[in-house]
């Protein structure tokens, strides 16, 4: 079959200025040419193969700017808890999970994505319950952020986590009143406990692997991140990129904090090798604003009087973090959804640079920024800082922050608009597996700010359908140094193509989550086809 397709009758948006193109021409895995269909039938010759495109619109393929692959993969394999709304629904699916799958007794069980948000009291649940759940086996649930969990008897027996574990720094135990353990576990004591749950088998974990990169092909995305990488999970991702499993380009973030070494260790992975490469560095700075861990500036509304969460690291730390990511011309990003963390991050860096002045441009990116300031952003735009805004969480949990922080804060979360206007490259996530890697319904949450009680959330921050389709092209491409190969269609970049039923900068606003991908292409080649 020729490696050369010509693409037309359809609605081609390059993203890139000038003329809308008629037909674009690929050839070796990359845009060899546009211009008008006739042009480009005769300079492919006859063995091209000719795309009817039908109408419908073709744009770049979409580049997810942070998610975790390597979690989304494990999940995989977990009780699905998404969207339960009572504490017995959430043992019922683990019951029956037990049941259809054929535990065997002493098994670890995990559970993913309950939210005590939907749960009565906003409770979340205890050790109690999932004993009662499966009464032979140890079991661990995530929360949909993955800030926090909760584990039985049994699991937090085998983690040795008694009434006499301290709180380590950055994390709390929960506690009964008696001093032992409820279950409960947050930021570091819940991310330091699953780090050293039991892994599937390597050929397991590559079959998951595998599907989970699939997930990302369904939604139009070709590049794709696992961005906090612990020795497993680099390990898993170097043997599929060897083995040739790896479809979509990959771009790992060593955790800075617990692998230092992981960057200097595979400096042959700085530049992809079989669609994998090391892109830099990550560290933590807070929590979740919806678990009500991230760092404020001011307090949290409700329950404990000035509790404003927590900072991850003292400020020493952090810009110790900085100064070695500087000194060794890696990028970085810092997960920061609180104002105070957002602001310990600035000041870290702004020194860190003073202290290296011949440092290169590393392009470090604030991600999550939920609850950032707009009198932040000059300083992201003065230090060249990427803001990486989780901006679905207006529709998914806008009315939670409405709660947690009132109006006036809620109203400016993901501040897209005004980084517009203060000239602050932004780009678009889902930290997937927190939500699925859906970049349309992103767009939409984007554009109307709608979130599920119908409450318009910040309409000062709404932006146009076409700056949010940046954030997830051509802006990504930047965000990861890749502006000259992919994020726009023009000659000599990546064939790395997304088909839609329908062109989001035409339809109205509210029907831009309801678009559907109707194939994904990488390099030339069809990863994905929707079956219609």
């Amino acid at each position: 079959m020729s490696d050369r397709q010509i693409y037309y009758n359809g609605n081609i948006l390059t993203l890139e200025k000038g003329a809308p193109a008629e037909a674009l021409l690929v050839e070796g895995g990359a845009v060899k040419a546009l211009g008008s269909y006739d042009e480009l039938r005769l300079a492919a010759g006859d063995g091209a193969r000719r795309v009817d495109l039908l109408g419908r619109t073709l744009l770049p393929a979409f580049i997810d700017a942070h998610s975790h692959i390597t979690s989304l993969a494990s999940t995989l394999a977990s009780v699905p808890l998404e969207g339960a709304k009572s504490q017995e629904e959430i043992a019922k699916r683990i019951r029956d999970y037990v049941a259809a799958h054929g535990v065997p007794a002493g098994k670890w069980v995990t559970g993913f994505g309950y939210d005590n948000n939907l749960l009565p009291g906003r409770e979340h649940p205890d050790r109690r319950l999932l004993d009662a759940a499966a009464p032979q086996n140890p079991v661990v649930i995530s929360h949909a952020s993955g800030h926090m969990g909760v584990m039985n008897t049994q699991g937090l027996r085998q983690m040795g986590i008694a009434a006499s574990t301290p709180d380590p720094a950055g994390g709390k135990i929960g506690r009964e009143l008696d001093g032992e353990p409820s279950g409960y576990l947050e930021e570091a004591a819940f991310t330091a406990t699953a780090a050293r749950m039991p892994e599937p088998s390597r050929e397991e974990s590559l079959r998951l692997l595998e599907e989970a990169q699939k997930v990302y092909l369904r939604h139009g995305i070709t590049t794709v991140q696992d961005g906090f990488t612990a020795p497993a999970q680099w390990e898993l991702l170097r043997q599929a990129a060897e083995e040739g499993r790896l479809m979509v380009d990959t771009i790992a973030y060593a955790d800075l904090c617990g692998s230092p070494g992981m960057l200097h260790e595979n400096r042959d992975w700085r530049e992809y090798q079989n669609h994998l490469k090391l892109g830099g560095y990550k560290i933590f700075l807070d929590g979740s604003p919806q678990g009500r861990t991230a760092w404020m500036s001011e307090p949290y509304l409700g329950g404990e009087p000035g509790y404003r969460g927590y900072p991850a690291h003292e400020d020493q730390q952090v810009r110790a973090y900085l100064d070695t990511a500087l000194r060794e011309g890696a990028q970085l990003l810092a997960h920061c959804n609180g104002d105070a963390a957002a602001q310990q991050f600035l000041d870290a860096y702004a020194a860190a640079r003073e202290q290296n002045p011949g440092a290169p441009d590393i392009r470090p990116v604030m991600i999550h920024a939920q609850l950032l300031r707009r009198d932040q952003l000059p300083r992201l735009r003065a230090l060249s800082m990427i803001a990486s805004f989780f901006v679905a969480h207006v529709w998914h949990w806008g009315d939670v922050h409405l709660h947690n922080f009132g109006p006036a804060r809620a109203n400016l979360i993901s501040p897209a608009a005004s980084a517009l206007r203060e000239g602050v490259t932004f780009t678009f996530h889902q930290d997937t597996p927190v939500l699925p890697p859906d970049m349309l319904e992103t767009l939409w949450c984007a554009v109307c700010r709608r979130t599920k009680d119908g409450v318009l959330l910040g309409e000062s921050e709404r932006i146009t359908p076409a700056a949010a389709l940046a954030a997830v092209t051509k802006n990504a491409a930047y965000q990861y140094f890749e502006e000259g190969r992919k994020g726009t269609l023009r000659p000599g970049k990546l064939a790395d193509m997304v088909i839609l039923d329908r062109d989001p900068l035409r339809v109205s606003p509210e029907e831009i989550r309801n678009i559907r991908v109707l194939e994904t292409i990488k390099e030339g080649k069809t990863l994905y086809r929707c079956e219609e």
